[in-house]
C-alpha cells in the first residue's frame, strides 16, 4: 500500500461535508495476484431509492517534477482501478480528485 497524498485528509472531509459515508480508506480490490489501494470508498444513501450511490476516488497531489509526468502516473493508475472495479464492483464510479491549480493548468490553461 502505498502513502497517503498530501491532499487525502481534506478530500476526505470534503466528501464528507457533502453527504457521503466513507466506507473504505483504502479501498482494497484483489483480482487473481494483483492487489489494488483505491484511496477512498464512499457511499451516499438516497432516501428515494432503496441502493445508494457507490463511489471510489484515487487523489493525486501532482508533487513531483513535471505535472505531465504526473498525470500520465494518475491516468495510468485510474485505468487499471476502472478495469479491476468493473470486474469486482461494477456498481462503484470512479473519480480522480486534483487540486484545483492542477485542473486549471492542466485542462483549461
Amino acid at each position: 500500500m502505498s502513502a497517503r497524498d498530501l491532499f487525502h485528509d481534506a478530500a476526505r472531509r470534503a466528501l464528507e461535508k457533502d453527504g457521503w459515508q466513507i466506507t473504505h480508506d483504502p479501498l482494497h480490490i484483489k483480482i487473481k495476484e494483483v492487489e489494488f489501494f483505491i484511496d477512498l470508498g464512499a457511499e451516499r444513501i438516497i432516501a428515494a431509492q432503496k441502493d445508494g450511490k457507490k463511489i471510489a476516488v484515487e487523489i493525486k497531489s501532482f508533487l513531483g517534477r513535471s505535472n505531465i509526468s504526473e498525470f500520465h502516473t494518475a491516468l495510468g493508475k485510474t485505468l487499471n482501478y476502472k478495469l479491476a472495479l468493473r470486474k469486482k464492483d461494477p456498481e462503484r464510479a470512479l473519480y480522480l480528485c486534483i487540486s484545483r491549480d492542477i485542473y486549471q493548468d492542466l485542462f483549461l490553461g
